[in-house]
């Protein structure tokens, strides 16, 4: 099952399976990379309902924490980096080196944590805008560098 949501940074798609959220895709939607039928769109589904509560709640500035079940896709490594993704506090950001180094490796694991960042595929909920450059730069965002920054500048203007 699947629902859209409009949202300050452009139409996100949210995808349930089995019961926890798969994914949130930004516009333009593509086909599922993993090949598999997205389902019905729904608007009632209680699951959907509630991230469509909670992402607009974010949005509105009124919700800094997360409380979804989530079934992120990805290998061993990916898995280990979207769960420190997850641990970045709102409005705060980390570099990628520091990820790798909260994974027990050394700067030059930086690239890798970069790839696994960008296949996130629960953006938002599992925060990747958060990861920026060593320098503190903003470097990719698969949704585009103008949706990170919105992202950014949404988490900073809440805390103040």
């Amino acid at each position: 099952m699947w629902t859209v949501l409009p949202s300050p940074i452009g139409d996100l798609r949210i995808i349930e399976r089995d019961g926890m959220i798969s994914a949130i895709e930004f516009f333009p939607f593509r086909q599922p990379a993993d090949g598999r039928p997205l389902g019905d769109r729904s608007e009632d589904h209680p699951l959907l309902a509630e991230a469509v509560r909670q992402l607009t709640a974010y949005f509105e500035r009124d919700l800094k924490e997360f409380d979804l079940p989530l079934a992120p896709h990805g290998t061993a490594f990916q898995q280990r980096v979207w769960e420190q993704l997850r641990l970045i506090p709102y409005g705060e950001t980390a570099s990628y080196g520091e990820i790798a180094g909260r994974l027990g490796m050394t700067n030059a694991a930086s690239r890798a944590v970069g790839l696994a960042n960008g296949r996130n595929p629960i953006p938002i909920v599992i925060a990747c805008h958060r990861v920026i450059g060593a320098n503190g730069t903003l470097t990719g965002y698969a949704g585009g560098i103008e949706r990170k920054q919105t992202l950014l500048e949404l988490e900073q203007d809440a805390l103040f």
